[in-house]
């Protein structure tokens, strides 16, 4: 099996756009000899605005054929319709992809989940644009249901208004970790390309994927990534993607060393213990912000003062410096305390207004 759970990550690797016959297989050509398990491309591209290159079409699958006969390597695309699925069966395309964009509509998930049933394909599922685990596991969810007995996902990080200077999408890393919390079954493949939109970038969150334990990479690769039709800035060399995989530390799951594992298993208890005085010390702000509700209720003032969170949000980052806390880790989990904080105290209010009606 494809998405078969083992100790060294599968590598997917190829151009984002199949741009044209030679490039396609100058590209397979490159990566032939290293250790890459199947050949993506993308044939049609959902480009944000017309007039961008959007794929070579059907034209480009007999290239990907020749890919599989010169190569011997699998390929894998991206459908969007029934008639992309009905054209990549044609061709003895290996393994299928759904994208980001599609996996945000249900009505063409099921649509496709339906073209596929009683088809025995490899699928992956990428995350869909917005950051919702439940749409992400729906899709899943939909294909398992249509027979597929191989669905894997695909992390290539979140679409934000608020976009990240760093990355081009944000990994926002705690949703594939729930994902894999809620399915531990589950073949997870990080995109680093996508979430980062930066070539210099991608050795750093592939690595960051390996010591989270993901089971598989998937980078896109061309031969001359400068001039790419599409994504140029995320692309890199197959030299490049050469060296990344020479220096990537694979993880393992647990250790054998009993020493080890004694002194983990410690640390671990101590976290616990730790863990549990946290909840308890928010319980204890908590029964504070129900006090101080009720006193802005009695002096008729706004749950939520600006000023007050101002001075939280500096003090509070600037105490997690002294201790080495990041600012941003501060920052986030500031604001979730106090956006419940001002859920409780709202509910006081309407507590005490309710019971003052006659």
């Amino acid at each position: 099996m494809l998405f078969e759970l083992k100790e060294k990550p599968l590598i997917i690797a190829g151009p984002c756009s199949a741009e044209n016959r030679l490039q396609v297989l100058k590209t397979a050509e490159a990566l032939k000899d290293l250790p890459v398990s199947l050949f993506r491309a993308g044939i049609w591209k959902p480009r944000t605005k017309p007039g961008n290159f959007e794929g070579a079409g059907a034209e480009s699958l007999q290239w990907l054929q020749e890919v599989k006969e010169q190569y011997k390597l699998p390929v894998a695309i991206e459908v969007a319709h029934p008639q992309h699925i009905e054209l990549a069966l044609q061709h003895q395309i290996d393994v299928l992809w759904i994208g980001a964009r599609t996996v945000i509509n249900p009505f063409h998930v099921q649509e496709l989940a339906e073209t596929l049933k009683g088809i025995d394909i490899p699928l992956m599922v990428k995350n869909p644009v917005t950051p919702d685990i439940d749409l992400w596991e729906g899709a899943i969810q939909r294909f398992e249901k249509a027979g597929l007995k191989q669905v894997a996902a695909i992390h290539r990080g979140f679409s934000s208004y608020n976009a990240s200077l760093q990355y081009r999408n944000h990994p926002n890393w705690i949703i594939p970790i729930e994902l894999k919390r809620r399915r531990p079954d589950l073949f997870l493949i990080n995109d680093p390309s996508h979430i980062t939109g930066k070539a210099s970038l991608v050795k750093e969150v592939a690595q960051r994927a390996m010591d989270m334990g993901f089971n598989g990479l998937m980078i896109e690769t061309h031969p001359d990534p400068a001039n790419a039709l599409s994504d140029a800035a995320q692309q890199i060399t197959p030299t490049q993607l050469k060296d990344i995989l020479e220096h990537l530390i694979i993880r393992k799951q647990t250790t054998a060393d009993v020493i080890m594992k004694s002194e983990l298993e410690y640390l671990r208890q101590l976290m616990d213990g730790i863990d549990a005085e946290i909840i308890d010390l928010l319980a204890r702000r908590m029964e504070l912000s129900d006090r101080m509700g009720g006193i802005k209720k009695d002096c008729n003032m706004t749950a939520f003062q600006p000023e007050r969170w101002n001075e939280i949000l500096e003090s509070r980052s600037s105490r997690g410096e002294k201790h080495y806390l990041n600012a941003n880790f501060i920052t986030a989990l500031f604001e979730h305390i106090h956006d419940e904080s001002i859920r409780r105290q709202v509910e006081v209010m309407k507590q005490i207004s309710n019971a003052a009606k006659p």
